[in-house]
């Protein structure tokens, strides 16, 4: 299986993979220390992401202590890859303790960020920059017009979010359009069978306004790999979440009841718990692509390997069962049922009629349709 169907990244004419590599874990320092992979243990993940076809990779300066992004640097440079990786790096989190403006989504910390990302990653320019988490103070028009300057520079080529409210993403969006300012053009969140909360808002905003979102622990932090099961306290297993679990987090009957289902679709289908878990996530509407990460070639290329098959509908239908959460409050209304009170006895009404806007894919000649 490989990486070499392409798709553009929300309104925007980037082409990137549906599988991105994570690389968190590269690099032992800072706060990801524990699971981390040293440079010569990371370089055949990364060399394996590539041969598979791979384009679309995922750090940032937090990222072990800013290992992370100078590990990448060395492996790119070392793989003649720059012109070839979409390379998208993330800005927020504080890299000096005691300054205030070390951190945040302020202009003074974007500038000082993108510049040492540059030197780390060994390139004149960032191909997707990310604002990694809302920091709830930094007016967004201050962050808007930075990511605009940046572009001018020629210091980054496309700017998105990460970790943001819907409704702030939407206001960036808006805001960008209304100033000709450069547009979002990804949106980065969390996203699984165990956890579908963005599909309130955000799925659906990032398909009107041109965000492709690109959803990150699509395992559930490992949980959906199958190798935990219930145990009297916490988790049996071993990994991040084994023993007590992860801290201030109990596992819940529904989300047995999920592994439990995904189990039941992973042996009908011939293929491994965490394979269908990731591709249910790379084709949910909305998601441009699922964020892997892998502690050797061979786990990643098992991750790769999660797109060599199609769920079947019926399949499908069950993990959407297991997994779903009836939607609270005022989102009660947004449902199909609901709405079919804001219409007359037997009218039907929809948005665009079935084949309105087909798919356009320009795939090669003899390729697949």
């Amino acid at each position: 299986m490989s990486l070499d169907h392409y798709y553009l990244l929300g309104r925007s004419g980037l082409r990137v993979s549906r599988l991105a590599l994570g690389t968190m874990n590269f690099g032992t320092g800072g706060f990801h220390a524990a699971y981390g992979r040293t440079e010569d243990e990371a370089r055949p993940i990364f060399r394996s992401y590539l041969e598979a076809g791979g384009n679309f990779v995922d750090t940032a300066d937090f990222y072990t202590a800013g290992e992370s992004e100078t590990i990448l640097g060395a492996l790119i440079a070392e793989a003649g890859a720059r012109d070839r990786v979409v390379l998208t790096t993330k800005f927020t989190n504080s890299v000096d303790p005691g300054d205030p403006n070390a951190g945040g989504n302020g202009r003074k910390h974007m500038i000082r960020a993108v510049e040492a990302s540059l030197r780390r990653l060994r390139t004149d320019y960032i191909d997707l920059f990310l604002l990694h988490t809302w920091d709830r103070v930094t007016p967004v028009e201050e962050v808007l017009r930075t990511f605009d300057d940046l572009t001018r520079a020629g210091k980054i080529r496309y700017a998105g979010l990460s970790d943001v409210p819907g409704w702030y993403a939407a206001r960036a969006q808006t805001l960008a359009e209304a100033h000709a300012l450069a547009p979002m053009v990804g949106l980065q969140l969390p996203y699984s069978l165990v956890d579908r909360t963005i599909e309130l808002e955000h799925v659906a905003m990032g398909q009107s306004l041109g965000l492709g979102i690109t959803a990150w622990s699509p395992l559930g932090g490992g949980f959906l790999t199958g190798k935990y099961r219930p145990a009297d306290r916490g988790l049996a297993g071993e990994g991040r979440l084994g023993g007590n679990g992860t801290p201030g987090r109990s596992w819940t009957d529904r989300e047995w009841r999920i592994l439990a289902t995904l189990e039941e679709v992973a042996g009908k289908l011939g293929v491994t718990m965490a394979q269908v878990a990731l591709n249910w996530v790379a084709t949910q509407p909305g998601i441009a692509a699922a964020i892997v990460g892998a502690s050797s070639a061979a786990q990643l290329d098992a991750n790769v390997a999660a797109l060599g098959f199609e769920l079947p509908a019926e399949l499908r239908a069950s993990l959407d069962e297991a997994s779903s959460v009836p939607p609270p409050s005022v989102y009660q209304m947004f449902t199909p049922g609901y709405q079919g009170w804001l219409v007359s006895p037997g009218v039907k009404v929809g948005d665009k009629p079935a084949g309105y806007a087909p798919a356009v894919r320009n795939w090669t000649p003899g390729g697949d349709a």
